[in-house]
């Protein structure tokens, strides 16, 4: 497929892309479609008052940014258009992720046709959205091409249409949503064809109906699901491409164990890592500062001596640690924090946890332990029986789980800024292997531990 104008020039695509708070899936997005095979684009992002980092990581990326206030789709799109030069245009949801390389030529392929107005592509459910909205978009978005010469349904979270006529059918600017339908509907009226195109595929988290019923599209959904070629499976959605940060706090000098430090096993971990691609240790002290970058790790910074108090959360570390890193170095994708005091980890946990939270689409992912005894809540002296230990393994309706926060745990950043250190959407992964799960952090723990280590 060869996309050339009368003169020979691939024509300039513009593409604009609405966002509002997208931080989560922007890189992503913009990271996809810079990878695209058609390489005459211009990327206009227009932006809607984010209060997160969504600014921050566009810019890692060639787009021009373009401020609205007062948010209408149709006005918004055309704010975009107005600030871009390209021959051709396309509307790309924030939140949405090309599926592949070729996804621009097959979008505009067909726009070379003059009684062509649009093409929209199609829309992709992963595998964590909810059945409702998988059932939402495999049902609207199938597999055969359709040339639309009644049907006035348009969508522009992946749409492209030419500007000649855009200049003559704007978006109306009044309209508080389907702007892209009323659209449609002036194209067909106006005698001009739609095409919908489903090799120009991206992959969008949410559907496009709303107060549906969840029990009837959980069957409808499971039916479909075992149908080939209908829903993608389980995927790691650009994994490779990510900034994936190791970071590894360490309070004073680290703990000696035998013949080697605490730390070193950490690090090892962290290298041996296929998906961790930069190791930061975060201390407030220099000697393991200096131990650290004799192991090949980066310690740009000396945290406060304060953030080592007894009183201080791991929160706080956590909080100030990524924005000294993303002074230094940019936005990371993803953040795995890992303590040191976890010497028998296993690097494939930590490959899967991260493989887990971006397929499964969760906010954080913690490590965890079954604990089947009984576990009882104390509260000021108040108990509260939280899991029962008589009952039969077998028969619990309910476990504890027990949470490790420093032998794993995967997050995105926009989640460390905040309060809400998990996000909602939390994911857990269960550490099956009890002697893995071993924390040294007193002198028996390294009696312990000096037991099994090789040194």
């Amino acid at each position: 497929m060869n996309m050339v104008n009368s003169s020979g020039d691939m024509p300039l695509v513009s593409i604009i892309i609405r966002t509002k708070n997208e931080e989560k899936w922007i890189g992503s997005c913009l990271r996809a479609t810079c990878n695209q095979t058609y390489k005459n684009i211009e990327i206009i992002l227009v932006d809607n008052k984010s209060s997160d980092l969504t600014l921050t990581r566009a810019k890692e990326y060639p787009v021009k940014v373009v401020t609205i206030d007062n948010f209408l789709p149709g006005k918004a799109i055309n704010m975009g258009i107005k600030a871009s030069a390209g021959e051709y245009l396309v509307c790309l949801s924030g939140h949405c992720v090309p599926t592949n390389d070729t996804w621009l030529e097959k979008l505009i392929y067909d726009l070379k046709d003059p009684n062509v107005a649009g093409v929209y592509g199609r829309q992709e459910p992963l595998s964590f959205t909810s059945d409702i909205d998988k059932r939402d978009l495999l049902i609207t978005f199938g597999m055969d091409k359709k040339i639309q010469i009644k049907d006035s349904f348009f969508h522009n979270a992946n749409s492209a249409f030419r500007r000649d006529v855009w200049d003559r059918y704007p978006f109306d600017e009044e309209v508080t949503n389907i702007e892209d339908r009323v659209w449609g509907q002036e194209i067909i009226i106006a005698g001009m064809k739609i095409i919908y195109e489903p090799e120009a595929s991206v992959f969008h988290w949410h559907g496009i109906h709303h107060d549906l019923n969840p029990e009837r599209a959980h069957k409808i959904v499971r039916i479909m699901e075992g149908l080939e070629g209908l829903i993608n499976k389980p995927n790691d959605n650009g994994l490779e491409n990510m900034n994936i940060v190791a970071l590894i706090p360490v309070r004073g000098a680290s703990t000696k164990v035998g013949e080697k430090y605490l730390l070193e096993y950490t690090l090892r971990v962290a290298f041996e890592s296929e998906l961790i691609n930069q190791v930061i240790v975060s201390t407030d002290n220099l000697e393991t500062s200096k131990l650290a970058k004799s192991l090949g790790a980066s310690v740009p910074f000396l945290r406060p001596i304060h953030l080592s108090e007894n009183y201080i959360d791991i929160s706080e570390v956590l909080r100030y640690s990524l924005n000294q890193i993303e002074k230094l170095y940019g936005v990371p994708d993803l953040v795995v924090l890992m303590d040191e005091t976890y010497p028998f980890r296993k690097v494939e946990y930590i490959d899967q946890m991260i493989r887990q939270l971006v397929r499964e689409g969760q906010d954080s992912m913690v490590a965890v332990k079954t604990e089947d005894r009984g576990v009882w809540l104390d509260t000021n002296g108040e108990l509260e029986l939280f899991s029962d230990g008589f009952v039969p393994n077998s028969m619990k309706e309910s476990r504890a789980l027990v949470g490790m926060i420093g032998f794993g745990y995967v997050t995105h950043p926009m989640f460390i800024r905040t309060s809400n250190l998990y996000g909602n959407r939390l994911g857990v992964y269960n550490i099956e292997d009890p002697f893995t799960s071993i924390q040294v952090r007193d002198s028996f723990g390294v009696t312990i531990a000096e037991k099994f280590l090789e040194f």
